[in-house]
Parts: structure tokens; C-alpha cells; sequence
């Protein structure tokens, strides 16, 4: 297990990050992705740590808050020293009926860090993050009450999910503007399968050293090896939430092309989607879920499988992005640009 530093801090990290998402099941879609109850949580926790992984991933919204519980108490079950474990949980989702019960407004989040806390039975939160970006709430107010709790010592770092390049950029600038605890991570969709990221988002994590959490890095499931162009293996996670959405054509060309490479090396095609991930030089931890013990370790030995320059060639160029404006004026105004020695 490679340990990475989360974007420009000096906290290191485990290259895979432990989700939590299939603890405490709940109601809804919740129940869809997973509902292990306690003593199947301590087993899992246990298996991440025992591996290496010192990160652990939550939300407030995750099975009602369930995940946040089952995962504190993992912790006590298991008598994980404070210092031994990285927790993030984020806020954002609505918890409730009234009006004000979500979004990233001053009052939810510092009521909700407190929730957290209490769930998690901590002291403090390692990474908080924002879960998604709020059009109502300004990002001033937002990033204010991050602040707030850095300085009160509930939160140790400050992150965002689901922000765009922008919103990360200008939170950035604010925050440095106003002295306030800046952005140290992004959490996003990245996945073989979909590189929207590359396009306007890792440019601009690369260039202001931002930390890239990748969330979903099997698409849901459909990079497992389970799911077949025949609509085969539809007993799966894809069966009951059909999410993220996929380019199903571009991702079974993948998974084409990652087959010979998977039977070639004696690992799954789950490993050698994890390895492509973990070879991009932007992505500072792959988050990964688990139903069962077995899965988990599966997934954990993805950090072993080593891609060759030949091979993640031609997993690239499968899974290439279509070329869109402006990117392919920067590439055409602009080639000749690189290589050029300094001007003295």
C-alpha cells in the first residue's frame, strides 16, 4: 500500500480509501447499494486496516446517517487509536423535510458537523467536504463556516465533491483572498469508463494541487466483469441503481480490451480498471466499497497489478474522449509550444 499526500498538506493517505456507502442499508436507494449491519462493518473496517488503507469515507446522508454510526462504532469495536485512522465525511444532501435542511448555508453545515461528530463518536473530523456545489448559498458563506470549524478545531482539512473546475478555482481564490482554510481535495466520478474529468477538471487540479478522491471507479459496478454487450449478469449492484450513467458502447470496448490484459496477468478486469486509475498520476486515492470480505480483498489486490507503458497505451486509447472545443484548438494553437527552451 502507497501512501500519497492529500493535495498541498503534509496528511498521508492510503492510495485506496475504505467507502462506506454499503453500511446500515436504510430505506431507498440506500438499501439498493448495501446494508451491512454492524458486526459485517467491524469485519470490513478490519480487513481495510489490516491491508494498509488509513482512510475512511463517509457521508451524512449515507443510509440516514447509519453509515456514520456503523462506521464510529467499527472503530470503537476495533480499538483503533485516533491517530491511526483518517475519517472523512461530507455534508450537502438533505436530511430532512424543512427547508433549511440541506445545502452548504453556514447553519446546516455547522449543525451538521456537529451530527457528524456525534455519530462517528469523535472529536474531530479529519476531511470535511462539501457534497455538492449549492447555487443558492454563496461560496463566501460556505467556505466561512469551514473555516469556522477549522478554527475551532472540529475539522482538520477542507474539501469539496461534485464541484466543477470552476467552482473549485473560485473557492480557491476566495479562500486565499479571505485567509480562510482552502480546498485541499476534490471527491469525483473518474473511472476508465468516463474521463469527463480530464477535460477541464484534472488541468486544474494538476495546476492549483488539489487531491483527487475518486468515487465509483468501477462505474457503478459495470467494469466488475460481470456485464457482458448481451445484457448478461444483470443480477448485480446495475440491476437495482442504474448509476453513474455510462456510455455503454465506450465501456464495453474497454472492458474488451482489458480482458486479454486481465487473463495475461491472472487478475480480474475490476483489477486492471483499479490499476489504470492508480497509474494516473493526478489521483491521490481510489475509494473503494465492499459487500463481503472477499470483495475487499479483491479489490485491495489491484494495487499489485502493474500496467505496462504498451498496455496502458492501449487502454488509453480505447477509452479516449472524444475531441471537443476548446480542447482541440489548445492542441492545434498550441504544440509548438512545448519543448521550447526558456527565453534568457
Amino acid at each position: 500500500m502507497r501512501y500519497n499526500p492529500l493535495g498541498q498538506t503534509g496528511l498521508l493517505v492510503s492510495e485506496l480509501c475504505l467507502g462506506t456507502m454499503t453500511f446500515g442499508g436504510g430505506e431507498g436507494i440506500w438499501r439498493n447499494i448495501g446494508d451491512l449491519q454492524q458486526a459485517e462493518a467491524d469485519e470490513i473496517v478490519r480487513g481495510a486496516l489490516d491491508a494498509g488503507i488509513n482512510f475512511i469515507d463517509t457521508a451524512n446522508v449515507y443510509a440516514e446517517g447509519l453509515s456514520e454510526q456503523i462506521t464510529g462504532q467499527a472503530l470503537r469495536n476495533l480499538g483503533v487509536a485516533r491517530d491511526e485512522v483518517i475519517v472523512a465525511t461530507k455534508v450537502f444532501g438533505r436530511v430532512g423535510s424543512t427547508p433549511n435542511a440541506g445545502g452548504a448555508s453556514r447553519g446546516h453545515i455547522l449543525d451538521q458537523a456537529k451530527a457528524s461528530l456525534k455519530r462517528l463518536q469523535l472529536d474531530h473530523i479529519d476531511l470535511y467536504q462539501i457534497h455538492g456545489f449549492d447555487p443558492l448559498t454563496p461560496i463566501e458563506e460556505t467556505l466561512e463556516a469551514l473555516d469556522q470549524l477549522v478554527r475551532q478545531g472540529y475539522v482538520r482539512y477542507v474539501g469539496v465533491s461534485n464541484w466543477g473546475a470552476w467552482h473549485v478555482a473560485k473557492g480557491l481564490g476566495i479562500a486565499e483572498r479571505r485567509h480562510l482554510a482552502p480546498i485541499r481535495s476534490l471527491q469525483a466520478y473518474y473511472t476508465i469508463a468516463g474521463r469527463d474529468l480530464e477535460r477541464e477538471i484534472v488541468p486544474m487540479l494538476t495546476a492549483e494541487k488539489v487531491g483527487l478522491m475518486v468515487w465509483s471507479p468501477l462505474a457503478g459496478g459495470l467494469l466488475s466483469g460481470k456485464y457482458g454487450r448481451d445484457g448478461k449478469g444483470s443480477d448485480g449492484r446495475r440491476a437495482n441503481f442504474d448509476f453513474p450513467p455510462v456510455n455503454r458502447t465506450r465501456a464495453f470496448d474497454v472492458i474488451d480490451a482489458m480482458r486479454p490484459i486481465a487473463e495475461a496477468k491472472g487478475c480480474t478486469i475490476a483489477q486492471v480498471a483499479l490499476a489504470w486509475l492508480l497509474h494516473q498520476p493526478v489521483v491521490t486515492t481510489v475509494i473503494i466499497g465492499a459487500k463481503r470480505p472477499e470483495q475487499l480483498r479483491e479489490n485491495i489486490a489491484a494495487t499489485e497489478v502493474v500496467l505496462s507503458a504498451e498496455e496502458r497505451a492501449t487502454l488509453d486509447a480505447v477509452s479516449a474522449l472524444p475531441a471537443e472545443y476548446p480542447g482541440w484548438m489548445f492542441e492545434r494553437q498550441s504544440s509548438y509550444r512545448f519543448g521550447q527552451s526558456p527565453l534568457r
